[in-house]
This record gives C-alpha cells, sequence and structure tokens, in this order.
C-alpha cells in the first residue's frame, strides 16, 4: 500500500504557474527560467502593469511555445483585444467584469480559449462559476477588491477555506495575495493544480523581482 500511494503521489501532474503583470524581458527570462508555465500580459492603462502594444510584442517575442501567454483584461472592447491578440501573440484571455453574453460573443470572434475571472469574498460569490460552463475553460478565483479598485494586483487574498468541499465547474486557478511565502499553504489547503501571482513577486507596485519571482516557483515546486 505504502509503495502505490507513492506511485500514485508522482503521478500528480506538477502544478501550473502564472506569473502576472510582466513588463521587462529580465522579469520575463527569470519566469520562463524558473519554470512559469503562463506569462501574463495585462492591457488596462489605469494598471501599473500595463503595457502597451510595442511592449507586448518585444516580450511576446521571447516567449517559447512551451510557455503559455495570457493577455489580462477589464471590460475590453474588441478594438483592443485585436491589437492585444495580435502584438502579444496571446493564446487566452483572462477576462474580468465582463458578463456571460460579452464574453460569449468574444469568444465568438476571437476563438481564443477564455479564463474568467471570479471575484471572492464569501461562500455565495463562488456560484457564479456555475453560469460560465460552455463558455470559459478556466476560472480565476480572485480576491474581491474594494468598490473602485482594480481588480486583482492588489495583493488580497481571500479565505482559501470558502473552496473546501466546493464542486468546481470547470478548470480553475488560485489567484489573489498570493507570495513566495504562503503559496505552499494555499496549494495543501485548496488542492489547486493552478496558482497566479502579480504583486506578490514585485518589489514595487508593476516592479517585478527576479529573486521573488524563483522564490515562488520554487516554492510551488516543493508543494
Amino acid at each position: 500500500m505504502g509503495r502505490r500511494q507513492t506511485d500514485e503521489s508522482r503521478a500528480l501532474p506538477r502544478v501550473a504557474t502564472k506569473i502576472c503583470g510582466l513588463s521587462t524581458a529580465e522579469t520575463l527570462d527569470a519566469a520562463i527560467g524558473s519554470g512559469a508555465s503562463h506569462v501574463g500580459f495585462v492591457f488596462l492603462p489605469q494598471s501599473p502593469r500595463h503595457l502597451t502594444f510595442e511592449q507586448a510584442a518585444g516580450l511576446a517575442g521571447r516567449v517559447p511555445e512551451r510557455v503559455g501567454r495570457v493577455g489580462v483584461f477589464v471590460d475590453p472592447d474588441d478594438a483592443l483585444l485585436g491589437k492585444a491578440i495580435d502584438a502579444g501573440r496571446l493564446g487566452a484571455l483572462q477576462l474580468h467584469k465582463v458578463g456571460r453574453e460579452r464574453a460569449a460573443a468574444i469568444a465568438a470572434r476571437f476563438r481564443l480559449p477564455m479564463w474568467i475571472a471570479i471575484a471572492v469574498r464569501t461562500r455565495a460569490d463562488l456560484d457564479e462559476a456555475q453560469g460560465w460552463k460552455g463558455i470559459a475553460e478556466r476560472l480565476v478565483y480572485d480576491a474581491k477588491t474594494p468598490a473602485g479598485a482594480l481588480p486583482g494586483g492588489m495583493g488580497l487574498r481571500f479565505d482559501w477555506k470558502l473552496l473546501d468541499g466546493f464542486a468546481h465547474p470547470l478548470p480553475w486557478v488560485l489567484s489573489g495575495g498570493l507570495s513566495p511565502d504562503n503559496v505552499g499553504e494555499a496549494i495543501g489547503v485548496t488542492r489547486a493544480r493552478m496558482v497566479d501571482v502579480s504583486s506578490g513577486v514585485e518589489s514595487a507596485p508593476g516592479v517585478k523581482d527576479v529573486d521573488k519571482i524563483a522564490s515562488f516557483l520554487q516554492a510551488v515546486a516543493r508543494s
């Protein structure tokens, strides 16, 4: 029995990781070199992590095919999406504050996988997840931010125990307030198979730290 348990644990897939809000070649290379499965490019002028299309194109050219390129948007219009997809060579779209009908229209037009962010503060917030079957490929559970604040990237976390016993309708990502110090615990509590970090690997808002990126990915690998 002990040998069987060992073999089964070895068979578990490694936890996937997205380093989000990358904006320089140095930090992008650090994320890829340390084993990130996905990188996130933010297209939102109000965010300190915003990329111009020119910046996105330069970074996208450094990303190997084995690493997913995810564009992050808040209620985007089609013009922004089209330009960002081309510049960033995006393989998936992560959408915040977008309703089901609008997300379905985006999926139909651009034919890319939809990652839908769900802002979580209470267990009731998770009820939204059921409504995304048939549209989203993946759900991103992120901490709900205060009214008027940007969604995500603020270092806030929700109570991970809210996910205990929840029947996830789709593959999902744990996000919000993760850091090198707590990601191992977060994975242990939630059994997440993918995690997403932004501010937790920064030295200042929008300024990624190569050492923190490496530490985060090492902590995930040990989980």
